[in-house]
């Protein structure tokens, strides 16, 4: 597993997977292709050694040059159906439920409300997924909450990819430690499936922003966010929305 910086000092991360070939998994904001490309060929990959591309979910922080990339390496890109949406408008999944304050302020600046060129993925999935067919030990497990269609990639050797599930950073903060991401579409259901990918003992946890994570620290933080959800439940005002047992939404 090779961290790819795209944004500054790994406030923004895609990550390489090697095998027996190569696989992406996420493509950065708009416009980071070719620093993507410079980096994996720093690491001795060239566009034609990737044989997919993964996309974590719809934020345009990870799938935001994903059209240009696969242009450039001929490879598919594979995507949870949960968040086709925002792929095929090249913006964002909405709605944007800010997590905190942070959350509340980043929501009003331009930068998460940018479009890039839409695209549909070649594999839709709908459950979890072996990536054996594409040359490496991994499989992609749906792990919704932060979008209905996020994604987590975990690897036979224990390395875990978890998006957005969690945070080690957001622009330079907190580099080390887990936090919550500015959004969540469902803080609750979130939680749920970081618990579920905890269950697997990664050795290490990869992020979007930051990183990489310490599970045993992540346990820790994972086990405080489900008190405080408890103590939230209580509270309608709090702007958590619990997911029922069955895991259906009712408006």
């Amino acid at each position: 597993m090779t961290a790819l910086p795209v944004l500054g000092r790994g406030n923004v991360n895609a990550f390489l997977l090697r095998g027996r070939k190569a696989v992406l998994v996420d493509t950065g904001t708009p416009g980071s292709g070719p620093r993507i490309l410079s980096m994996m060929k720093r690491c001795g990959v060239v566009p034609g050694d990737v044989t997919a591309i993964i996309v974590t979910h719809g934020h345009i922080d990870h799938f935001g040059s994903a059209a240009d990339l696969r242009r450039a390496t001929r490879a598919p890109i594979l995507a949870h159906r949960g968040d086709l949406g925002a792929y095929s408008v090249g913006r964002s999944a909405t709605p944007l439920r800010p997590t905190g304050p942070f959350g509340r302020l980043f929501a009003a600046l331009p930068p998460i409300h940018q479009s890039t060129e839409p695209f549909v993925p070649d594999e839709l999935i709908d459950d979890d997924y072996s990536l054996a067919d594409y040359g490496v030990d991994a499989r992609i497990l749906h792990t919704p909450g932060h979008t209905p269609g996020s994604t987590s990639v975990i690897t036979d050797s224990g390395g875990l990819v978890a998006g957005d599930l969690v945070a080690g950073s957001f622009l330079g903060a907190i580099r080390d430690r887990p936090a919550l991401p500015p959004f969540h579409e469902d803080r609750a259901r979130n939680l749920t499936s970081l618990e579920r990918v905890l269950a697997l003992d990664p050795d290490v946890i990869y992020v979007g922003h930051g990183g990489p994570l310490d599970p045993v620290r992540v346990r820790r933080w994972a086990a405080r966010e489900r008190r405080e959800l408890a103590r939230r439940s209580h509270k309608p005002s709090a702007g958590i929305r619990a997911t029922p047992p069955n895991g259906v939404q009712h408006p």
